[in-house]
């Protein structure tokens, strides 16, 4: 008997710790999507909801939406296409020039992450501020530019966006780019350098192969991150930035669920931006070769 207790509890053991997960999972995960495709057919008003088929993505093609979508896929592209290659120069450089203060200038990097959107967003909004006497056009009166509303101008709104990511983030992607820098053998450098390698042949033929899996970890959060933004746009405009030139899609459903309180159109474009996100990952995935068999 306690033989087939034994076994019995053994048994069941894997079901008992995967079962917090499989929890987990059905309450803040699945139940939530399968909400949400339900509630996007629907028209929902405090109190009450009624299925309304496909209204709510007839909507969607509307001046706002694809003004939202064009911006989200703008800064996405943008942000990707200085948060690449600007943190691979310096995780290089601080890789070979700089190891005595490799911590020192890591950490330094590293600390703009570590601030608030919401004071970073803040302090952002007061040094572009219109007034002439805001820092940034106090430095342009030197070289005798005029103030700029580089809040409210419109024309740089996307500016202000990429500038705070890349204030951000740069510093994280280059402690990425370092950690797998680190993890190259040296005697591959050495041997390239006895067959005559020069740096850019190095570069070329053994730093960006290697960094691979890296790269590719960093674009893919960075896609993420990009179509996700929301948070810096909302402290620069509160929603309501001039000609929707810093509306994104999170904004979007933001402004629909929370402030007009159209949550099945809201929930719709919630699903669009998911399906948007699962294309781009899976176009930028195929690009650098992630599913091909490798001989």
């Amino acid at each position: 008997m306690k033989n087939r207790s034994f076994h019995s509890s053994m048994k069941r053991a894997p079901y008992v710790f995967v079962a917090p997960f499989v929890v987990s999972f059905l309450v803040f995960y699945f139940y939530p999507i399968v909400n949400t495709v339900w509630m996007s057919f629907q028209e929902i008003v405090p109190g009450e909801s009624r299925f309304i088929g496909g209204e709510n993505y007839a909507k969607l093609f509307s001046e706002e939406f694809v003004k939202a979508v064009s911006n989200s896929f703008a800064y996405t592209a943008l942000t990707i296409l200085i948060l690449i290659p600007v943190p691979i120069v310096l995780a290089i450089l601080l890789n070979n020039g700089l190891k005595r203060l490799n911590t020192v200038y890591r950490a330094l990097f590293f600390l703009p992450s570590l601030v608030s959107v919401v004071v970073a967003g803040t302090i952002f909004r007061l040094m572009f501020a219109g007034s002439s006497k805001a820092v940034i056009n106090t430095v342009g009166h030197w070289f005798g530019l005029g103030p700029v509303d580089w809040v409210m101008g419109g024309s740089t709104a996307m500016f202000l966006l990429v500038l705070v990511a890349v204030w951000r983030w740069v510093g994280v992607n280059i402690v990425y780019f370092l950690s797998g820098l680190q993890n190259i053998p040296e005697e591959l450098y050495e041997a390239a350098q006895i067959d005559g390698a020069g740096s850019l042949q190095k570069f070329l033929k053994i730093t960006l192969p290697l960094l691979k899996p890296t790269i590719i970890f960093v674009t893919t959060i960075s896609v993420f991150g990009g179509f996700a933004m929301f948070e810096e746009s909302y402290i620069f405009w509160q929603g309501n930035s001039p000609n929707n030139s810093g509306l994104t899609i999170v904004g979007l459903i933001y402004q629909k669920g929370f402030q007009l309180g159209d949550f099945g159109i809201s929930s719709a474009i919630g699903l669009v931006l998911m399906l948007i996100v699962f294309v781009v990952s899976m176009v930028q995935l195929n690009l650098f070769g992630f599913f091909k068999k490798e001989e």
